[in-house]
């Protein structure tokens, strides 16, 4: 019988994970279908960058029959992920908002809302400031006589890439912040662990951006600074222990 009991809380857990799981799809293929009619205009949007830095008379080309007609779709499916963001946050948080203490939930709320903007931030950071000064570089380097023609499947991969690496990497703040609350580390130990830090921004932005110091550094450097307001954060998050033992003494 206690066997019984035991398995019921899990199961409607399941249930309930289940449930959540099938709302973020249908909500995601919802904004799908209210985009997919403006799939080419996303892309010519997405596009802009490259395509203004390409010399007179050059332009993007398809290497595969079906590629003009499969890439726009595949841009708009996961634009619609990018931006059912901030719902498919929500739906995190109402499965494990139900396990957390009320002092809990207040210190999550700002952290939901701020890692939402902050990925955001990252990918409008990409767009319009590195993207036009990667391509520029990268155009203007081209050899003599070599015409420039990028494969529009081959360019989505690409900026797919840097926009997901800008917008997990801008998630820096969020990520001391939780470090330090759950006990991991202490702002302390990150000042002192700065030398290193700047060094390991750097090697991210070498290895998550094309093969340039122009976007490596335009990577690195909000990585540093963000670092920096993490720990200024961090102060106002006691570690969990802490609390706990308040909430007990109380």
């Amino acid at each position: 019988m206690s066997s019984v009991e035991e398995s019921q809380p899990l199961i409607s857990h399941l249930i309930e994970l289940r449930n959540r799981l099938l709302r973020c799809v249908v909500f995601i293929l919802v904004v799908f279908l209210g985009l997919v009619y403006f799939a080419n205009d996303i892309y010519h949007l997405i596009s802009a960058p490259l395509v203004d830095e390409l010399p007179n008379g050059a332009s993007m080309i398809a290497t595969s029959i079906v590629t003009p007609f499969f890439t726009p779709i595949k841009l708009t499916l996961i634009a619609s992920v990018f931006l059912s963001v901030p719902y498919l946050l929500y739906q995190i948080w109402a499965f494990v908002a139900p396990a957390l203490y009320q002092h809990e939930k207040r210190l999550i709320y700002p952290l939901l809302f701020s890692s939402t903007l902050l990925f955001y931030v990252g990918v409008a950071f990409a767009y319009y400031v590195v993207f036009p000064l990667v391509f520029g570089f990268l155009t203007k380097t081209a050899p003599e006589g070599v015409a420039i023609a990028t494969d529009i499947s081959s360019y989505l991969d690409f900026v797919l890439t840097l926009f997901l690496a800008f917008g997990i990497c801008f998630e820096v703040p969020v990520a001391i912040i939780l470090l330090c609350w759950t006990g991991v580390t202490t702002p302390e130990d990150l000042k002192a662990k700065r030398p290193y830090i700047i060094v390991a921004a750097f090697v991210i932005g070498m290895l998550l951006t094309p093969p340039d110091i122009f976007s490596q550094t335009l990577l690195a450097i909000p990585m540093c600074l963000l670092f920096e307001i993490g720990v200024i954060c961090a102060r106002f998050y006691r570690p969990k222990d802490e609390e706990s033992v308040d909430g007990n003494q109380a």
